[in-house]
Parts: structure tokens; C-alpha cells; sequence
């Protein structure tokens, strides 16, 4: 047998293929186990959740979800959500922008205290804010006698949220503001633009979606929490009551149907309004990319 003839046989393309094999199983496996994980971890709960509501009758529903004391808890936890994760965007821009772009003794102390919601149990939290913003603590006993409260009411709501929110902001902007290019402000700066004109038409252009991104995470974290809220809140019905309280409530009644009949109604809002911010986000991205061509 002539073996000159044997590099003839072997495919022009054979070396690109090795090269170009995946390090994971193929398509069809990898899908089959993202699609069965979801349904494991998230759609069956939530179905469940789904058909334990379908249990109660039109009327029991509604009597359920919009009893005047539930509607007081859906506008508080919303509310404070949707104002703990705006006050995050603006502070949580600033932390990521200090953190990014100046150096300063303690600088790594800082970033890691960033993180420190994430690794602390929201019950010591909640706990640790209630012994400041009390009447008796630090800063409530400072602020008390002015007439300022700030525990034991809505006010401690929305601290406790901006507390346990913050991190997802400042995480999700700072990998944008170090990847962002500093040419093009030095240009900018370099054909007479401000600094604010700088800011506004090409800084904050790129880092958009980011702060979508970390307003939509801190807002879902904020709606569902509890451990921290649940001890500065006061909890008293139709002033400082929040939603997960009234799940709770009925849990602890045997409820249970009226108990995933609110859990459904927060599913349903929460999925909306996410879906609104995602909506956004690609809008933004498609501006984006069409401003840059």
C-alpha cells in the first residue's frame, strides 16, 4: 500500500474540528439538563404554588387578595422596594464609581465590606439596624427628640431594603466601569465637553443597562425580603406591614390557600414589572448599539 496516498484520505477540516471541540457534552444533553434543573428548581414549586390557589373560588380568591389589609401590604412592599432600589442605583453608582476609579488606604476593606449583606444573616441585620434607628440606639436617640423616627415605622422598611440591595447594584456596575473605554472620555474632555457632558452622553450611555440590571435585582431582592425587615418594621396592620408578614400570618392560621393566593398575586406583579425592566434593558442596548454605528 502506496502511504503517500494517506494525507489525501484525511479531511482539510479535521485539525479545525479537534480545535473547535467543546469541553461540555453537546447541545441536545446540555439543553435536556438546563430545561429538566429549571422545571426541578423553579417550575414545579411555582406550579405548585399556582394550583394550590386554584383550589379557592372566584370569591374566596378575591376576598384573599384584596382584603384592605393586604392592599395596605402590597403598596408598602412595593413601594419601599421600588424606592430602596432607586436610592441604591444613585448610591450604588457612586460606591462602584469610587471603587473603580480612585485609589485610597483601605480600598480592599471597603470593597470586601460591599459584599458584607450578602454573607450576613438578614435576622442580624434587621436586629443590628433596630438597635441604631430604635429610640434607645445611637442614632434613633439623636434623631427621636427632632421628631425624625425612623424605626418601628415605613422609614425603617426602606433603610433595611437599601441595606440588603446595595451590593447587587455596585457588583453589577463596577465590571462595566472597568471594562469602559477611558479614551473616549480623555476625547470628549479633549473637544471642550464638560464634565457633566461627559457623564451624561458617554459614560452613563454604556453603563444604562448595567444600572437597569442592578435596579431590577435589588427590587426583586427587596420585595420578597423578610428576616431583616421583620424586626424594624413594627408590624402593625395597614402602616408597617409588609406582604411576606401576611403570607406568614395565614401560614400560621392553616391558611394555606389564602396564603398562596397572596404569594401568587406577588408572583404575578413581580414577573410583570421584570419583564417591563427587561424590556427596557434591550431597548437600551439596541439604542445603544445603533448610536455607536
Amino acid at each position: 500500500m502506496n502511504t503517500s496516498t494517506l494525507p489525501a484520505l484525511v479531511p482539510p477540516d479535521a485539525g479545525l474540528r479537534r480545535a473547535t471541540r467543546r469541553v461540555l457534552p453537546g447541545f441536545n444533553l446540555t439543553l435536556g439538563f438546563t430545561v429538566f434543573y429549571l422545571c426541578l428548581i423553579v417550575l414545579i414549586p411555582l406550579s405548585a404554588l399556582v394550583f394550590k390557589t386554584f383550589t379557592l373560588t372566584w370569591p374566596q380568591f378575591w376576598e384573599a387578595v384584596a382584603a384592605p389589609r393586604v392592599l395596605a401590604s402590597y403598596r408598602l412592599t412595593f413601594g419601599a422596594s421600588f424606592i430602596a432600589a432607586l436610592v441604591n442605583v444613585v448610591f450604588g453608582l457612586l460606591v462602584a464609581w469610587v471603587l473603580v476609579r480612585y485609589s485610597f488606604p483601605g480600598k480592599k476593606i471597603v470593597d470586601a465590606l460591599v459584599d458584607l449583606p450578602f454573607a450576613l444573616p438578614t435576622a442580624v441585620a434587621g436586629i443590628s439596624l433596630t438597635a441604631l434607628l430604635a429610640g434607645n440606639g445611637w442614632i434613633g436617640s439623636l434623631l427621636e427628640p427632632h421628631g425624625i423616627q425612623l424605626a418601628f415605622n415605613p422609614n425603617g422598611i426602606v433603610i433595611a431594603l437599601i441595606f440588603i440591595g446595595l451590593p447587587f447594584v455596585v457588583r453589577t456596575v463596577q465590571p462595566v466601569l472597568e471594562d469602559a473605554e477611558k479614551e473616549l472620555e480623555e476625547a470628549a474632555t479633549c473637544l471642550g465637553a464638560t464634565r457633566w457632558q461627559t457623564f451624561s452622553r458617554v459614560i452613563f450611555p454604556s453603563i444604562a443597562p448595567a444600572l437597569l440590571t442592578g435596579f431590577a435585582m435589588a427590587f426583586a431582592r427587596a420585595v420578597g425580603e423578610y428576616g431583616s425587615v421583620i424586626f424594624i418594621a413594627g408590624n402593625m396592620p395597614m402602616v408597617s406591614e409588609i406582604t411576606p408578614l401576611i403570607i406568614i400570618s395565614k401560614l400560621e392560621q392553616y391558611d394555606y390557600a389564602g396564603a398562596t393566593a397572596v404569594a401568587t398575586v406577588m408572583l404575578i406583579i413581580s414577573f410583570i414589572l421584570l419583564l417591563v425592566i427587561n424590556g427596557l434593558q434591550s431597548w437600551q442596548r439596541k439604542r445603544s448599539a445603533g448610536s455607536n454605528q
